[in-house]
């Protein structure tokens, strides 16, 4: 028997429990694996709250690095002993041990600790898809990344700042701003006192920019909307302060023939080639030192509950891992 954080009903962070489950022998196309440190996720919140609904009872946790321990048959990419990682696949990396679709593990490169590898598969690999794919950021263009004292936040600021872009981040204190700042921000705004639309348009001399990122939702959508160009795009990636409201689609002509996307991880690694691609370019800049994977809170995985706790709480900065 192994075990792994579940939820039996949809709630806050006490819905979460430590269960005792049988693991079993992977079948064809699988691999069993031995998480060795895992990473945490804003997502988690919604499928552990029912925003993101899932089958009940049902694992929690989307990437982790780990230990192929099996394989079944057909699999040919990983064999047992192989140090893996993974993101975006069905919830379950809370856990010690689990099944995965082989196709979605990626061997890692040497020189990576566990737990960097944890902190990066998810939140890496989103920022590769938004600023290289989404909307293809080029040097000297001015973009505007909500919530980047977090984890996806400030690989993000790293990578723009090192592709030549200037970035505006917004954070929610003072000392998240010092945090943003000292990753490539090269502007913060305070959320809490400041008002983010106005302040685009002073940073930018009235020209706004030409995309913004978006993980915050409700709170945020329509000002998102607002700092936008003519034709400027909108990636809104997440729904931190809950979800978008409907809306009349004429606003986006009325300002400026905009565009608005809801892009997704698991959509831009469906295919194996995607997600390979994906991984070695995150890989590679991680590895070239221009964008460093800091984990500033580690919790042991039985510790799950005070997690989510701290993290729906904005106690926390860049990324936090959970160690079986």
């Amino acid at each position: 028997m192994s075990k792994a954080i579940r939820f039996h009903r949809t709630g806050g962070p006490e819905v979460l429990q430590m269960d005792e489950v049988s693991v079993g022998e992977p079948g064809p196309n699988e691999a069993r694996v031995r998480n060795t440190a895992i990473g945490l996720n804003y997502i988690d919140t919604y499928h552990r709250s029912g925003l993101y609904p899932l089958p009940l009872p049902s694992g929690i946790g989307q990437e982790a690095c780990a230990v192929v321990e099996a394989v079944g048959s057909g699999v040919t990419w990983v064999k047992p002993g192989d140090r893996v990682g993974y993101a975006a696949g069905p919830p379950g990396a809370y856990s010690e041990e689990r099944i995965i679709a082989a196709d979605r593990l990626v061997k890692v490169p040497d020189g990576m600790s566990d737990q960097q590898v944890a902190a990066m598969m998810l939140k890496g690999m989103t920022v590769q898809y938004l600023i290289r794919r989404t909307y293809r950021v080029e040097k000297g263009e001015t973009v505007l990344f909500h919530a980047a004292a977090g984890g996806v936040g400030l690989i993000a600021c790293q990578w723009l700042k090192a592709l030549g872009a200037t970035v505006i981040g917004t954070v929610g204190s003072d000392e998240k701003a010092r945090v943003a700042k000292a990753h490539g921000c090269d502007h913060t705004i305070v959320y809490t006192r400041e008002n983010f639309v106005d302040r685009v348009k002073e940073i930018t001399g009235g020209r706004k920019v030409p995309v913004v990122y978006d993980s915050v939702g409700k709170d945020t959508f329509m000002g998102s909307l607002d700092c936008l160009k003519p034709r400027g795009l909108l990636a809104a990636f997440g729904n931190g302060s809950g979800p978008v409201p409907a809306f009349d689609p004429n606003l986006l002509s009325a300002k400026g023939s905009l565009y608005v996307t809801r892009p997704t991880l698991v959509t831009y690694t469906a295919r194996r080639e995607d997600l390979e691609a994906t991984a070695k370019d995150l890989f590679a800049v991680v590895q070239s030192g221009k964008v460093k994977i800091e984990i500033n809170q580690t919790y042991a995985l039985k510790d799950a509950v005070q997690a989510h706790r701290d993290l729906q709480a904005r106690k926390t900065t860049g990324s936090t891992v959970l160690l079986p």
